[in-house]
């Protein structure tokens, strides 16, 4: 019957009928809905349109109505009646266009200018008048509420079910779900240990890259899950090692809400962003069969984010680097606040550039590395003496449970290796020779196989020789300095098979940051602020370049310049100013008497009674009156005694004395002229004592 709203300017148009389901699985399970759907072609002929005029919009099968952003049929329709091509809508119900009171409304007014009809199972509607307009907008309003209801619905169930953590999630590999949905370990041994190597191999290395190197170096792969979601063996990466490090589920834990959507950039859509861990939503402890405790799996997410180089952004210190200085990635600028670099130049030093780099200004100090290294050493030393034994013998047996689980990963992977040959042998074996097709194929796949069992013997035989563990813990030149522990830290510590990356990471186990403040003079302040919130104040002497930039520089200079004038020499000054606590600028402990002989020049100071030159006996030779006799250099004898070549008792004058004997004579001839390696003439010396005459 046709409705007295249908006038012949709407059938000298189209009719459509617009057909969607919300779900692809409503798609496949509720096909009656769909026949309802697509029988509204018999209503557009009832109300008079030709089936000629009649089309059918269906490219929204499998959408949400909650938004028209990815609905492309609606948007074609939306665009059709804009054109006035169209003169009647036809849904099922009026929620099938837009359950978005922001996306009906536009449709609605646009219809009403375009003078188009909409009609559903009640009837038909005139969005150009009052009465119209209200009752589609009330079924709009309506709705859009009752999407909202259905969703809370379903959230609220959701929810409850995920608090008793019972929420059917996607496990990752290594666990799996019984018959009953009883969650399990996967019963293959070589997944379980294998995550178990995994973690063990993070503990003891301490970075995700190091794992993924040490697993490929070996030849072992890890158990993953391919685009399809099937089980499979792939080469380590640092992704795949980091999400076993990262998920909860290894840890016993159900959890849900991980990530959530984030709004992008302007007209980009939202992106899914992990939380961190205080973030998540719902936490099940204990609901899984786990590989790792809670604590633990805490232990590891804390160091992979502090191994995340984002200084300036989320304030870590970065994973250990090879490089001499110490503090890298834990080293603060006491003036701004800011990370110090370290730059590798004039011997090594601490520099903070953020203010420089960032807003053009100054930079802001650099320190030398040398003397601030050796005193946060000392002080970590110092620290740890009490607790040195205990840790390093926990290290020891670590090293021994990681060895013991890399053989047997090893030997696990050989195994399934064989089988896996043994599976393709049997393959080939059963195909009929005349089939050479199938029969080449399966050939080549047994001689992969086979290829793959050599690769893994090989591994395995490198993993059981005994130079295998030389990677792990500390190097087997320490074998005997672990057993032996009491009072042996600092030997350990200078050992040069010692590695830098070791040294930094023993010194992070105790010192969070160390804060460091150069000073105007010749003292920087060292803080370090120890875990657990401990802080330690050092003061450490650093060398500067003049004597004005000493803090007690011009102390100095006046008690140097009154001892001058009472007649004493440089060495006797510099003794008195070395006992009362002053110091040269390039020398950290004491006064040089370089140093004051510069004071004394500076002042125009002449010394009273100049010094005068040793005399000896006529039996005893001098370094130069030994050196003219032979004809050889002086400066070849002092280089000869420094390195140690040429062994001589050094006098309390500070003289070398030699015996004017034939021995002594062909002993030092011989060396000259490399007949000997070595003279060693401390038991035929003299004991010759000089004195002074003026």
């Amino acid at each position: 019957m046709m409705s007295e709203l249908v006038k012949p300017t709407h059938l000298a148009r189209k009719a459509v009928v617009y057909i969607r389901q919300s779900t692809p699985h409503q798609v496949v399970s509720n096909q009656e809905s769909l026949r309802l759907q697509y029988a509204l072609r018999q209503r557009a002929r009832e109300l008079g349109w030709h089936e000629a005029d009649i089309d059918v919009i269906d490219a929204d099968l499998g959408l949400s109505g909650a938004s028209a952003v990815k609905r492309s049929g609606f948007k074609e329709l939306v665009g059709r009646v804009g054109l006035s091509e169209v003169g009647l809508i036809l849904s099922i119900d009026v929620t099938r266009l837009a359950r978005n009171c922001s996306d009906w409304y536009p449709l609605l007014d646009i219809c009403g200018l375009r003078g188009c009809l909409i009609a559903d199972r009640d009837g038909v509607y005139d969005p150009g008048s009052a009465n119209g307009r209200l009752l589609l907008g009330l079924k709009g309003t309506i709705s859009e509420l009752e999407l909202h209801t259905i969703r809370s619905r379903l959230t609220a169930g959701l929810l409850a079910k995920a608090e008793r953590g019972e929420l059917a999630l996607n496990l990752p590999v290594g666990l799996m779900r019984d018959p009953t949905g009883a969650v399990v370990k996967d019963p293959d041994i070589s997944v379980q240990e294998r995550l178990g190597l995994v973690f063990e191999l993070f503990l003891k290395l301490g970075a995700a890259a190091k794992v993924m190197r040490m697993l490929n170096e070996r030849g072992l792969d890890l158990p993953r899950r391919d685009r399809r979601g099937n089980f499979c063996w792939a080469r380590a990466t640092v992704s795949s090692v980091t999400s076993i490090l990262k998920n909860p589920a290894y840890a016993g834990a159900f959890v849900y809400g991980r990530t959530r959507m984030r709004a992008g950039r302007e007209g980009a859509p939202k992106l899914k962003a992990s939380q961190p861990v205080d973030e998540w939503r719902i936490v099940v402890k204990d609901r899984y069969p786990a590989y790792i405790d809670w604590p633990t799996y805490e232990k590891i997410n804390a160091a992979l984010k502090d191994n995340r180089a984002e200084y300036m952004r989320i304030k870590t210190r970065g994973a250990p680097r090879d490089g001499d200085l110490l503090l890298h990635g834990i080293a603060w600028c006491a003036r701004c606040g800011y990370k110090m670099y370290v730059r590798y130049k004039s011997g090594g030093e601490y520099a903070c550039n953020h203010l420089r780099s960032n807003e053009g200004m100054p930079a802001c100090q650099h320190v030398r590395a040398t003397p601030i290294d050796a005193a946060v050493a000392d002080a970590f030393l110092t620290a740890l003496a009490p607790a040195e034994l205990d840790a390093l013998s926990k290290a020891r047996r670590a090293r021994s449970q990681v060895d013991a689980a890399l053989r047997t990963s090893a030997e696990r992977q050989l195994e399934r290796k064989r089988y896996e040959a043994t599976l393709a042998e049997r393959q080939f074996n059963r195909v009929d020779p005349d089939n050479r097709l199938v029969a080449a194929e399966l050939e080549r796949r047994w001689e992969a196989a086979l290829n793959e069992v050599r690769v893994a013997e090989e591994a395995f035989a490198r993993q059981a020789s005994p130079q295998s563990g030389a990677q792990l813990g500390i190097g087997k030149s320490l074998e005997g300095k672990v057993i032996n522990l009491a009072g042996r830290l600092p030997q350990i510590w200078d050992d040069p098979a010692t590695s830098d990356t070791r040294r930094k990471a023993l010194l992070r186990c105790l010192i969070d940051k160390v804060i460091l403040d150069r000073g105007e003079h010749d003292i920087a302040i060292v803080r370090i602020v120890w875990r657990g919130g401990a802080v330690t104040r050092l003061e450490v002497k650093m060398r500067v370049s003049s004597l004005s930039k000493l803090a007690r520089g011009e102390e100095m200079r006046q008690r140097a310049l009154v001892l001058a004038r009472e007649g004493l020499n440089d060495d006797a000054i510099a003794a008195v100013l070395t006992n009362e606590g002053h110091r040269s600028p390039t020398c950290e402990d004491k006064v040089l008497s370089v140093t004051v002989q510069k004071i004394r020049l500076a002042a125009n100071v002449e010394l009273r009674r100049p010094r005068t030159r040793w005399t000896h006996g006529r039996e005893v030779l001098s370094a130069p009156e030994l050196a003219a006799k032979l004809s050889i250099p002086v400066n070849w004898l002092y280089v000869q005694i420094r390195k140690q070549r040429l062994m001589v008792d050094r006098q309390p004058n500070g003289a070398y004395i030699f015996s004017d004997t034939e021995d002594v004579l062909k002993g030092v001839r011989d060396l000259r002229y490399h007949t000997i390696g070595s003279l060693d003439l401390r038991i035929c010396q003299p004991d010759q004592e000089g004195h002074q005459h003026g």
